[in-house]
């Protein structure tokens, strides 16, 4: 029985368990994994500030988590957004543990885990935010450090700045090819181009689909790679111009290979070596070469042909535009944070926080189990279980309860061999360097975050801890276990159901555009980029939330169908789109399509939730 079958046998709940990413091994992240923590803890030790070396390890270890794959210039915001909350929550929890008693403390914890969860709706980053928000509130609330509050949040701040620091200094192994600072963006804008290719190369077969949906990831991965702040305000220098050119210029091509997809229609290999040899232009910082042009048969190889012409001429130019800014107000992403999706999220957190945060003062009072000792792991460990959008429930409480146990009776075995505080320090810059590996599975993040906790415990001082961390971990799981299955003010599956309006709005948005025969093509270009992107989060949020135990992943039942629909109809715009470009004028199967699509949505919107899209006049 194959590994794939195995997999459709078990529940989707148990099936997602065991699932982990694939890919090679990030040694630029390695490196800097290495160099952060454990260095950080061995100055320390050397200069007698042990207690601040665990706090700056500490941000290093939760800013190493959030290290993923991606430009220099956009990881400022993805470790420093997250590493900033952090700090404000240390700096809150301390001084909050030390002059609030039990139940207060306990109340505010969990108003600040209503607000985090709200804010953690909006979108990764600020998800990253909220997670740290929360950890470090309950550890400076806990932790007993000699040092004042604002001197931990410092500490816990350099910490993340050092691997910052590393993240835009470093380069990256084997990147040689012009200016190194800019080879995450050249990296993400060739993903593009090779994206394209595939998807030319399936077109006409049963693999389009999944090579639309890659091609769609890795534009979501460009635009994110290439939103980071400039080098300079008023000018940046050519080779970023040219980046930012060379993805605008991906943007037609992309459309056209998608409306040669929706076609359905086999095409030439010799279609798809042109997108390739622009993608090796941009890897190679080089000159595209002569590019093989597609036959002009049809609108769509048209389209093709005369965007691969374009791409030919951008790429010689430093001229690039802000085609990759996503347009979120203010005002949109107060909408996300309050609206259903973020209140029920923020709801979830908020209980499972506060109640842990209750059970463990209740212990700490008791000074029962151990947990009078570090009672602030309950809660810490509460919040990496909790959030909807890092896993199911289910999923991700085996995975940690698994990881931990095996993490802690590792530490255990090297605790007893290893010499202090060396040895530990040395462990710790072990784990650092691994966590970038681990993070493609929970469990074996967690088992190295485990050893690596563990390990900062010792060398601050404090006996051997493995048998309650363990503790403190199957209880978190059994409070979020329940307390996550609890009844919920207003309607379950409001995250998810959210990120699905949003795709419809935006589905709708650029159908409007469209059939409105704008010569705007930037617009349109803009407008499809966020139809795609919302559908491919709503996708994301609904996979999670059909991997829950059944209890829960009956509340979004039917809406996978939806985003579906609203898939095809994104596919149908675009091949719209190419075709009036071309002629002028829809066919009767764009028009039919249309329309059953928009009949089809509306038949299915009411089972989920949402508003109904009208068919516009142009139709």
């Amino acid at each position: 029985m194959s590994r794939r079958t195995v997999a459709l046998s078990l529940p989707p709940w148990l099936a997602h368990t065991l699932r982990a990413q694939r890919g090679p091994v990030p040694w630029s992240a390695v490196m800097r994994g290495a160099l952060s923590a454990g260095p950080l803890l061995l100055v320390a030790v050397l200069v007698d500030r042990t207690s601040l070396g665990v706090l700056a390890a500490l941000g290093a270890m939760l800013a190493g988590i959030n290290d993923r794959p991606g430009s220099r210039r956009a990881s400022v915001k993805r470790l420093g957004g997250p590493a900033l909350a952090g700090a404000s929550g240390l700096l809150v929890g301390t001084y909050a543990g030390a002059h609030v008693g039990a139940v207060v403390l306990t109340l505010l914890l969990t108003g600040i885990g209503l607000i985090a969860g709200g804010f953690s709706a909006i979108g990764p980053v600020a998800s990253g935010a909220g997670t740290q928000l929360l950890v470090a509130s309950a550890i400076g609330a806990g932790m007993p450090l000699p040092e004042p509050g604002w001197q931990r949040a410092l500490a816990f701040l350099a910490g993340a700045a050092w691997l910052v620091g590393l993240r835009l200094a470093l380069p990256t192994p084997g990147a040689i090819v012009g200016d190194y600072r800019f080879d995450g963006e050249r990296d993400a804008v060739a993903a593009v181009y090779d994206a394209i290719a595939a998807l030319l190369d399936a077109t006409g077969g049963p693999e389009a689909t999944a090579r639309r949906a890659a091609l769609t990831a890795a534009l979501d991965h460009a635009q994110d790679a290439l939103a980071g702040p400039r080098l300079r305000r008023y000018a940046s220098s050519a080779a970023e111009r040219r980046l930012h050119g060379q993805y605008a210029a991906a943007l037609p091509l992309a459309e056209a290979a998608t409306a040669l997809a929706w076609a359905g229609e086999a095409v030439s290999a010799r279609v798809g070596e042109g997108p390739r040899r622009l993608a090796a232009a941009v890897r190679d910082n080089a000159h595209t070469g002569p590019l093989p042009a597609p036959n002009r048969s049809a609108p769509a190889l048209r389209a093709l042909d005369d965007a691969l012409l374009h791409a030919a001429d951008a790429f010689d130019q430093a001229e690039g535009s802000d085609l990759h800014t996503r347009r979120r107000t203010a005002t949109d992403l107060l909408r996300t944070a309050f609206g259903a999706g973020g209140r029920e999220y923020g709801f979830r957190v908020a209980l499972c926080f506060g109640a842990s945060a209750g059970v463990a003062q209740a212990l700490h009072q008791a000074r029962w189990y151990g947990l009078h000792e570090h009672w602030y792991w309950l809660p810490a460990t509460a919040v990496f279980l909790v959030k909807p959008d890092l896993g199911p429930l289910a999923s991700r409480a085996l995975s940690r309860a698994a990881g931990t146990v095996l993490g802690a009776l590792v530490f255990a075995g090297f605790a007893a061999v290893l010499p202090r505080p060396e040895g530990l320090v040395g462990l710790v810059a072990l784990c650092g360097a691994l966590i970038p590996v681990a993070t493609r599975h929970f469990a074996a993040q967690t088992a190295v975050v485990t050893v690596l906790v563990l390990s900062l415990v010792m060398v601050g001082g404090e006996p051997q801890a493995s048998a309650g961390r363990i503790g403190e971990t199957l209880m978190a799981c059994a409070i979020v276990l329940i307390v996550g299955h609890l009844p919920m003010p207003g309607r379950r599956g409001g995250g998810v159901r959210a990120r699905l309006a949003a795709a419809g709005e935006a589905a709708h948005a650029y159908l409007v555009h469209v059939l409105s025969e704008s010569g705007d093509r930037a617009e349109r270009w803009t407008l499809r980029r966020e139809a795609y992107r919302t559908l491919a989060e709503a996708r994301g949020a609904i996979a999670v939330s059909a991997a829950e135990l059944p209890a829960l992943a009956r509340h979004t039942e039917g809406t996978d169908e939806v985003a579906a629909v609203l898939e095809r109809l994104v596919d149908t715009t675009t091949a719209c789109a190419v075709h009036l470009d071309d002629t002028g004028r829809l066919t009767r199967r764009h028009i039919e399509q249309l329309t059953e699509l928009l009949e089809e949505f509306e038949r299915g919107r009411g089972r989920v939730g949402l508003r109904a899209i009208e068919l516009p006049v142009a139709v």
